[in-house]
């Protein structure tokens, strides 16, 4: 396998060979450019080169952002770590990818080696060329005063203690008030206060308090000082500026372990609306951190060796796994599975498992015994876990969507709506909310959840938020939307090539129709309309009524 997998657009062959030369010029083996026939073949060996490659090297351009085979790729290699972006022509990003620093290229500076493209090796090699040598021990605690130890690095954490799920330690420093008004600092303080308050929402995050963080107003501030004072992986720092008539707030989040600037952000407003939208800039602050935080922590857990992991980072690895693959979804249950072996206290992990088996259940089309006892072990575990932690939103989330597939409506709205009370800022709670609406008959009020999500969380990306959103478009019968939604899906389902035929059944297109038909079948042979409608919850019969005649006229089987 090789070293470097280039992920590409083919129009853009001419410009990626020269930074295929330059790799291989190193000595690094590269896979970018194969001679081989498309087909089923041709996708296996990019899952078997993308699974063994050391770095992936994607080339963003106009073409190849509109690409969702390089934008799944991508997401791949930045959920293990592996991922170094490059782009052409200040080609807009993906939204899931803009948090991640991009080195800018031209084509001047490829066939020059310029700066920009020795920049692109030193991160590869970053990957490729891993230090053997284990870091060294750090001193007994007597040793070092507490005031001059430094902050902890990511792979030097101690171990989780059993039956205590490690919270990732946060601080939000005072925003900066870069213009001297005095009422941009108490805006400016506002703002603080307010995200530490809903960062502490979060049952992930251990986040210091007003007073801890506000001993910093004011002062010039080392963020390793504080990070070394707070006892903090994360700080959040950020600035209010008064530009005429306008009003820019700006945001970034500090890695403390490595002094990398995870996320950074700036949002622009008119002075005049300034209150009223503070709460949506907060808002969107802190679904936004929480979401690169997770992905941080998440690559510290993978790094550390299976003997030394707890609940809470079994639970982490489970989560970031891609849930729409086979594979994935296995290894998920194992580690959630692990989790309540190690900590059977752990809510949480019983909430996740219990969505592995929902899952579960909607995957198995051929034995409906079995299918009713994986429904009834999601609706145990899931109950299980609120028992244990009635202070989790995820917790309540993953019953809801339980209790939907019993066709418990009542109780589904129950437990979506406190699980929004406990975390309003939550876009995973939040587009469970759309989700489930879609079958309560509810798709315009849907709509408006799917939107806020997105609103709350630019990044908020995951293939089943496209494939509800474009259900809730056939509810509203508006097909080609529908098609619009599922075409951001990267990956190859046999639930969305259903819904893409009954679309375009509908659209009157025939062909297509027929086309998707096969195209399901093929990845599900056991496929059947009835025994698929049997797990699609609609509360009014005749949202399903017309789904099911869209699966016969599209000509799959009945």
């Amino acid at each position: 396998m090789a070293d470097v997998f280039v992920s590409y657009s083919r129009r853009d062959r001419a410009r990626v060979a020269p930074l295929v030369a330059a790799i291989e010029a190193r000595g690094w083996s590269v896979w970018w450019d194969p001679e081989i026939a498309p087909g089923q073949e041709f996708d296996r060996l990019i899952d078997a080169q993308l699974a063994q490659a050391r770095a992936v090297l994607v080339v963003w351009s106009a073409d190849s952002v509109a690409s969702r085979w390089v934008r799944g790729e991508a997401r791949e290699a930045a959920e293990r770590g592996i991922l170094v972006p490059v782009r052409f022509d200040g080609a807009t990003l993906p939204l899931d990818v803009r948090a991640l620093h991009t080195i800018d290229l031209e084509d001047a500076d490829v066939h020059a080696a310029g700066p920009p493209l020795q920049d692109m090796l030193r991160a590869l090699a970053a990957l490729i060329v891993r230090p053997a040598a284990p870091a060294p021990p750090v001193p007994p605690s007597s040793a070092v005063a507490a005031a001059d130890r430094p902050a902890p690095a990511l792979a030097e954490l101690p171990p989780v203690p059993v039956g205590m799920p490690e919270r990732v330690d946060i601080c939000v420093l005072p925003f900066a008030n870069l213009g001297g008004d005095p009422e941009q600092a108490s805006l400016g303080d506002g703002i603080t206060e307010d995200i530490i308050t809903e960062l502490s929402r979060w049952r992930l995050l251990a986040v210091r308090s007003r007073t801890a963080s506000f001993r910093y107003r004011d002062a010039a501030v080392d963020v390793q000082q504080v990070a070394r004072e707070l006892q903090v992986r994360f700080i959040v720092e950020g600035s209010v500026r008064r530009m005429g008539e306008r009003i820019r707030i700006t945001a970034q989040l500090i890695d403390t372990g490595t002094g990398a600037h995870i996320w950074a952000e700036k949002y622009d407003c008119d002075l005049a609306e300034i209150f009223a939208v503070q709460d949506q800039v907060v808002r969107t602050i802190v679904s936004t951190l929480v979401g690169r935080v997770r992905v941080v922590d998440a690559e510290r857990a993978r790094r550390k060796p299976a003997a030394s992991q707890a609940a809470y980072e079994y639970v982490l690895r489970g989560n970031i796994l891609p849930w729409s693959d086979p594979a994935g979804v296995a290894e998920a249950t194992r580690l959630f599975e692990k989790a309540i072996e190690v900590d059977p206290g752990y809510g949480l992990a019983y909430a996740m498992l219990a969505a592995m088996r929902a899952g579960q259940w909607y995957d198995e089309q051929r034995d409906p015994a079995a299918a009713d006892a994986l429904l009834q072990q999601a609706y145990a575990l899931a109950q299980r876990a609120v028992e244990l932690d009635e202070h989790e939103s995820t917790c309540f989330s993953i019953l809801a969507q339980v209790c939907l597939q019993r066709r418990a409506y009542d109780l589904t709205l129950q437990y979506a709506r406190r699980a929004i009370e406990l975390n309003p800022n939550n876009q995973w709670n939040i587009a469970d909310m759309g989700l489930m609406l879609v079958y309560l008959g509810q798709a315009e009020e849907a709509l408006d959840w799917f939107r806020r999500a997105r609103e709350i969380d630019p990044y908020f990306d995951p293939p089943w938020y496209w494939r509800s959103l474009g259900q809730a478009y056939m509810v509203l019968r508006r097909d080609s939307e529908a098609l619009a939604m599922f075409d951001r899906i990267p990956v190859r389902q046999y639930r969305v090539a259903a819904l893409r035929a009954a679309c375009h059944a509908r659209l009157g297109d025939s062909d297509r129709a027929r086309r998707e038909a096969a195209d399901c079948v093929a990845l599900k042979p056991e496929f059947s309309s009835a025994r698929f409608m049997s797990k699609e919850p609609f509360r009014n019969p005749d949202d399903a009524a017309q789904l099911a005649d869209a699966l016969r006229r599209a000509g799959l089987p009945p």
